[in-house]
């Protein structure tokens, strides 16, 4: 499978979020070509302003390989991730991260701040942005359009 993929199937997710009401975000993380984290943005549904899609799919990946560190993993999500995911990225020591759209208001890794491969940091993220990113962005716009 390639980016395009991965990146399908968290548009899949972020769909399934919309359907629950939630913002449309969406995420898979892959190791050695296999999905072994999947999330939906959640923090209405839980109860828990934390449950953003790419901490949930962390969560998961953690949970299935036994360790916090995931080392040589790739994130695929739909949306820019905010300041809290990027940090969370960067502790899990994800390899690479793949978003689809910008979050212009509340992006962590290209349009606010540049936390997930700052020089600052111990660890730093390889990023690709735009990977099905019209779909993405058509998501959002339709989502937030629906609520005007």
């Amino acid at each position: 499978m390639d980016d395009h993929s991965y990146m399908a199937m968290a548009l899949a997710l972020a769909r399934e979020a919309e359907d629950t009401g939630e913002v449309p975000v969406g995420a898979v993380v892959v190791l050695h070509d296999r999905v072994i984290g999947r999330g939906r943005n959640s923090p209405i549904e839980r109860s828990d302003p934390t449950a953003h899609a790419e901490i949930l799919a962390l969560r998961e990946a953690s949970a299935a390989i036994g360790n916090y560190r995931l080392e040589g993993a790739t994130l695929y999500v739909t949306l820019e991730p905010c300041v809290m995911c990027a940090g969370a990225l960067v502790t899990a020591r994800i390899h690479r991260l793949v978003f689809g759209a910008r979050d212009l208001r509340f992006g962590g890794v290209r349009s606010k701040f540049q936390l997930a491969d700052s020089e600052l940091l111990n660890h730093r993220l390889s990023i690709e942005e735009g990977v099905l990113g019209a779909e993405c962005a058509e998501l959002m716009q339709k989502f937030f359009g629906s609520r005007r």
